[in-house]
């Protein structure tokens, strides 16, 4: 959900990679259903191990809970957002999730200097 908004609210201004440390088998059903309702299409991503190499590349590192399982490389803006996992979570319950995601993204993106439509 948070590379789904940070696609939507900064257009084409950011790469955004979006991986896990152990990542699932498919997308949420009821985090691809609450996008939708936002107008964001993420039903064409999927689940995917994070990557070392886009990590050392990138400017801002959020993660969700992984602790030491995700790479750390000295001066990298590091995040870690703890939020309810969704999983297994109905629509109703996964709505304030996304908005909190989305509120957080727009706030990691004006800090960065990247203005929000």
């Amino acid at each position: 959900m948070a590379a789904g908004w940070v696609r939507n609210l900064a257009q084409d201004r950011v790469d955004v990679f979006s991986g896990g440390s152990n990542p699932g088998k498919q997308l949420n059903a009821a985090a691809i259903e609450a996008m939708r309702e936002v107008g964001i299409d993420i039903s064409s991503e999927f689940p995917k191990p994070f990557n070392a190499e886009a990590v050392k590349a990138a400017d801002a590192v959020i993660t969700m809970g992984c602790g030491d399982a995700c790479p750390i490389f000295p001066g990298k803006r590091y995040e870690d957002w703890a939020l309810e996992d969704p999983a297994g979570l109905g629509v109703e319950a996964v709505r304030p999730i996304r908005d909190e995601i989305r509120r957080r993204v727009v706030e990691l993106l004006n800090d960065l200097g990247i203005e929000t439509k």
